[in-house]
């Protein structure tokens, strides 16, 4: 049977630049894809730009990387500063700081989830709506009666304007959106009034019943309809999470979502050591280190044009396993979903993930202190090594510090679109996005609408997961 490729170069309604390439041949009467290549086409500057800084620079530049989830990396940056600055202890400036972040990160997740469900995923289902820019698209088939595609379209403009309340929401709190100035080393820029805290309120209940009574039957509407991809889209099925939102001011706090990792073939949770954590880059645009290296040992030095090499992202791997990161791993190494793996697992557990740090929004509003500071001050220190890790809305990231006489020496970050939609590694194991295009079957090699379906499930986000250096 005769081979063909197709390429989806740019791969449209994702955050940065994207070609997925893929090989696709009749087997066992079914066309279907055989292979496939993820390849992240642009590279960017943050870790090198925040070299030789002011370690109090990087929530504000790293919030920068990426337009869909800036809170992550403000947070990931904040948690790294506040252990290299030894802020500690359980006071109520810790607790205000600790919540306004819960706070304006969950407001992030919850625009990002609509985001992604209702304006990047859904065109891949229900036809569009008859006007440009969703004209020209592909055809997504005709499988929903006329009042069922009637009801999606009448959801999709409502969660327009329910996304534009969620940033709104943020805003209260976070100054402005996307890219909120509140993350600081120490905790949180805003003093909360009487007054932002019932207008944060009332965003926020508007918010909960759009999430519950819409937006979780929506996706659990759209994996009964399409039920197949309930069991496409697996991939290697090992889920990866560095877990998120404290809930005390402790040195190991409790999280609403915990650390751990899932194997393929599930079984009981595992603790994450991230020492165990190296990034490959064997087929990706980089010199090669000689020895696969933990991200707080890890360089950035692109190699372009390199043999073999097909991509900017790096390929991180857990002892040499490759992880899915995002909301079906959160939810189901927490215990929170049980479905499985697959292209509407990924749907339906973002969008109960989404309902569940909404309600528990809802607690952490009502335990913030009017009137009381979140900072707490700590000089920069001389020399300082930390790691900062959290969950962005699409999975596990991690920044790593060193600082050198006071100045930034060396940041790395390892992002959830590196983990999901790397490249080959060393051992030529595909990428988690990778694995799961193999064995989607595709109706119309010109117009491939499985396989789009299938990445955008991933949400991918290519602004965080690409590097850049400057010329000598």
């Amino acid at each position: 049977m005769p081979v063909f490729t197709a390429a989806i170069d740019p791969v449209t309604r994702i955050e940065g630049h994207l070609k997925v390439e893929v090989k696709v041949e009749t087997v066992g009467g079914v066309q279907q894809v055989v292979d496939a290549f993820s390849t992240g086409t642009l590279f960017r500057g943050f870790e090198t730009i925040l070299e030789q800084r002011d370690p109090r620079d990087a929530p504000l530049i790293t919030s920068r990387i990426c337009g869909v989830c800036p809170t992550a990396h403000g947070m990931a940056a904040a948690l790294l500063l506040d252990r290299a600055f030894g802020v500690e202890g359980d006071t109520p400036a810790r607790t205000n700081g600790r919540l306004l972040r819960n706070l304006v990160h969950g407001a992030c997740y919850i625009e990002s989830a609509i985001l992604h469900f209702y304006l990047l995923s859904l065109p891949d289902f229900v036809a569009p709506l008859p006007m440009a820019p969703w004209i020209p698209a592909w055809n997504p088939g005709r499988r929903l009666d006329s009042g069922t595609a009637a009801q999606y379209a009448e959801h999709y403009k409502a969660a327009v304007g329910a996304r534009r309340d969620a940033h709104e929401m943020a805003a209260v709190f976070g100054g402005r959106l996307p890219h909120s100035p509140g993350y600081i080393v120490g905790g949180f820029t805003a003093v909360p009034s009487a007054e932002d805290i019932a207008a944060f309120g009332a965003h926020l209940e508007a918010l909960i019943g759009f999430t519950g009574s819409v937006y979780v039957p929506d996706a659990e509407r759209l994996a009964s309809l399409f039920a197949e991809y309930g069991r496409l889209g697996k991939g290697y099925g090992a889920l990866l999470a560095f877990g998120t939102f404290e809930l005390d001011n402790s040195a190991q706090p409790a999280l609403l979502f915990r650390r751990g990792r899932l194997p393929a073939g599930g079984g009981t949770a595992l603790d994450v050591d991230t020492s165990r954590v190296a990034e490959q880059v064997r087929h990706s645009w980089y010199v090669e280190p000689g020895a696969d290296l933990p991200p707080a040992q890890g360089t950035t030095k692109p190699q372009h044009p390199k043999a073999g090499a097909y991509s900017w992202l790096k390929a991180p791997r857990y002892e040499g396993v490759p992880y899915e990161a995002g909301p079906l791993a959160r939810m189901t190494v927490n215990g929170d979903y049980q479905g499985g793996v697959s292209v509407m697992d990924r749907h339906v557990a973002r969008a109960r993930e989404t309902l569940k740090i909404a309600r528990a929004m809802r607690q952490w509003l009502a335990q913030l202190v009017p009137g009381q500071p979140a900072y707490t001050h700590r000089p920069v220190p001389a020399t300082a090594q930390a790691e900062g890790l959290t969950e962005a809305p699409r999975g596990a990231l991690g920044h790593w510090i060193e600082v050198r006489d006071g100045r930034i020496a060396k940041y790395q970050i390892i992002t959830p679109t590196c983990w999901n939609l790397s490249p080959r590694d060393r051992n030529g194991q595909r990428g988690p996005l990778e694995q799961a295009l193999v064995g989607t079957p595709v109706a119309n090699i010109d117009q491939p609408i499985e396989v789009l379906r299938v990445i955008h499930s991933f949400d991918p986000c290519l602004d965080c997961a690409t590097h850049v250096t400057r010329l000598e």
